[in-house]
């Protein structure tokens, strides 16, 4: 039995299968706003085979965006765009968790409104840098500056905004959120000892520095409930300037705070390029040992090395990202060994239907595979 297309329980929602769309920024939104649209809802749709489907990151207020085009998740008219698109992938059966995020340092002050960005500590990250477009969608790649730190009150925004997105990500149709505390971002900055310098209780000490996730995470599972809430972390990936030393013991006990709370699901963002550092089995093992709830794990898995993790019981669902991009069907295309269309990654980001909705199934009459 091939484990990766059994139906499983993800808390409340049953999945049909183990197969999960990871969450991937495509930049497709409607300016201005920030407006998820109806191409956007196509896209989705297409890709709605997959058991469960996590949107790309979303911000959760005016100060969280570190890329142009980006969805927002808090205006009214960003909800109203998300509700189509929850409705189109819901047509064919997935269940879809809102990715949500807040940058932090990996910004610029031309999403801030001239200030800016904020962080842990006023760390700029060495060889970052965000993609910054014209209305056309014209851009190029601007290094990163050197942000502010934190106030409290700073701090006491931030979690009060992913609370509030939270709920309007439910309003907008949404099964549940997944709170983005990976990939160098800002509840990363704060778990990480290179990017937190912070002598306050949010520095220093492992319980200090993972203090900001679980504050966040107690948030919004008092916004919408611990059974719609999941959290993905990364510890063995460290571009944006976040190699840690401490960052895989500091991610085990963030994870058995989190397995208390007793939420949905953690995700875990592996390392994806060709020399990545392989993931050690006695980190899976003792994560496991931790974390007994269901565990994402996403870091281009083919379909024999996902049952592989599935048998082993180290992951209950696998994430792919690139492959469902180029290859709508995908699901299908595993399920029968069939041949996997190329990506095009020139498309990847910003731009319009093509290499957005125009990748064809295997059925499709533009097919010519």
């Amino acid at each position: 039995m091939n484990k990766l297309f059994e139906s499983t329980q993800l808390k409340q929602l049953t999945l049909h299968n183990r197969v999960v769309m990871a969450p991937m920024t495509r930049a497709r939104t409607t300016q201005p706003g920030n407006i998820p649209n109806q191409m956007m809802a196509t896209y989705y749709q297409q890709r709605a085979s997959a058991g469960l489907i996590i949107s790309e990151a979303t911000q959760i207020s005016d100060d969280s965006q570190g890329y142009s085009f980006t969805p927002g998740g808090y205006t009214d008219e960003q909800v109203a765009g998300w509700k189509m698109v929850t409705q189109a992938a819901k047509k064919q059966g997935a269940a879809m968790f809102c990715q949500l995020w807040h940058v932090g340092r990996v910004s610029h002050p031309h999403f801030q409104q001239g200030k800016l960005p904020i962080a842990p500590s006023a760390l700029a990250p060495v060889e970052t840098q965000v993609w910054i477009a014209d209305k056309h969608g014209n851009g190029s790649m601007v290094d990163c500056v050197k942000p502010r730190a934190m106030l409290q009150t700073d701090i006491n925004r931030v979690i009060k905004d992913f609370a509030t997105t939270a709920q309007r990500a439910i309003e907008a149709g949404f099964d549940g959120v997944e709170i983005h505390a990976g990939n160098g971002y800002l509840i990363d900055q704060f778990l990480r000892t290179n990017s937190n310098h912070r002598t306050d209780h949010y520095g220093g000490l492992r319980e200090n520095r993972i203090r900001f996730l679980l504050e966040v995470v107690d948030a919004v599972i008092n916004e919408i409930g611990a059974n719609k809430v999941g959290v993905r972390l990364a510890p063995f990936i460290t571009f944006k300037d976040m190699n840690c030393p401490d960052i895989v013991p500091t991610m085990i006990e963030a994870s058995q705070q989190l397995q208390a709370r007793d939420i949905a699901y953690l995700h875990l963002s592996e390392a994806d390029w060709d020399d990545a550092p392989v993931i050690p089995e006695s980190f899976r093992v003792e994560l496991r040992q931790h974390f007994t709830n269901t565990i994402i794990v996403a870091g281009s898995y083919t379909q024999q090395r996902a049952n592989e993790i599935l048998e082993k019981g180290y992951a209950d669902l696998i994430a792919f990202g690139r492959p469902f991009v180029s290859n709508p069907d995908l699901v299908s295309r595993l399920k029968h060994n069939q041949p996997l269309t190329a990506l095009d990654s020139s498309t990847l980001f910003g731009g319009n239907e093509r290499g957005y909705i125009d990748y064809p199934t295997l059925n499709s009459p533009s097919s010519t595979q």
